[in-house]
């Protein structure tokens, strides 16, 4: 992966595309992260992030000329709040392939009053039930919205399904959000999975019934696999068996 730096900003192509906009050229450089735009000095229409390995939407400083933003073939997942006020022009956002999952995920770009045209196709999104519906009623002014224009019709029926308190409820149940990682849930989640009482009780009475030093060696290893040594009675006898610790 590359960093975005601005010597990469300063050394990527530039030009005037095909539209008269003058366009960043940033494709392919498997960027994780959003940073350091400001060296841009606010100087582009357009920005290509195509084709690389960002995962959140965010970090912009206040770029007010930008009008377009490439983001397909990356691994969006999240959207950052307040777009607006770091992109007031943005129009176009392509979200192409891309990982955004819940029709939640897309409320942050409720508050760019200015985007008109949004792709977010081959997103698991998409597959949602009412998704047009959802992102026509979440941006009233999108017009064309995966490529295909937003019809009248469809406004109105995004008006209909989401009006009063019912509707706002709906938007409520199916707008959820994906859950992200909390800091510090996996470590303690860790501490509460140590052996139980009764696991130790089992590799205490494997290791004094051990017969021989290879018999020990094999308990060690058990153990270092993540394996419990028990003992159930079973025709008078001891019968060693295993216990997989189940994570």
């Amino acid at each position: 992966m590359v960093k975005l730096s601005a010597e990469l900003i300063e050394q990527a192509a530039q030009y005037t595309n095909p539209v008269r906009d003058r366009e960043l050229d940033l494709r392919g450089y498997k960027i994780p992260v959003l940073e350091n735009l400001g060296a841009t000095l606010d100087q582009f229409d357009t920005i290509d992030f195509s084709d690389n390995e960002v995962r959140k939407l965010d970090g912009f400083p206040l770029l007010k000329r930008l009008k377009t933003l490439l983001m397909n073939n990356n691994r969006i997942c999240r959207i950052g709040e307040n777009l607006e006020q770091s992109l007031p022009s943005l129009t176009e956002l392509i979200l192409t392939s891309n990982n955004i999952q819940e029709l939640g995920d897309l409320d942050p770009l409720a508050s760019v009053k200015t985007l008109t045209l949004l792709s977010l196709l081959r997103n698991p999104v998409t597959n949602k039930k009412h998704y047009r519906l959802y992102v026509i009623n979440k941006i009233p002014q999108i017009r064309v919205l995966d490529f295909q224009k937003v019809k009248l019709k469809e406004r109105q029926e995004a008006e209909k399904m989401f009006k009063g308190k019912l509707g706002a409820q709906l938007a409520k149940d199916i707008g959820r959000r994906t859950k992200t990682f909390t800091p510090g849930v996996a470590v303690q989640l860790e501490k509460r999975m140590g052996p139980s009482q009764a696991d130790v009780e089992a590799i205490k009475n494997a290791i004094a019934n051990a017969s021989s030093l290879a018999e020990v060696e094999r308990l060690k290893g058990m153990l270092q696999a993540g394996q419990i040594p028990g003992r159930d009675l079973k025709q008078g006898q001891y019968e060693l068996k295993l216990i997989r610790i189940q994570f």
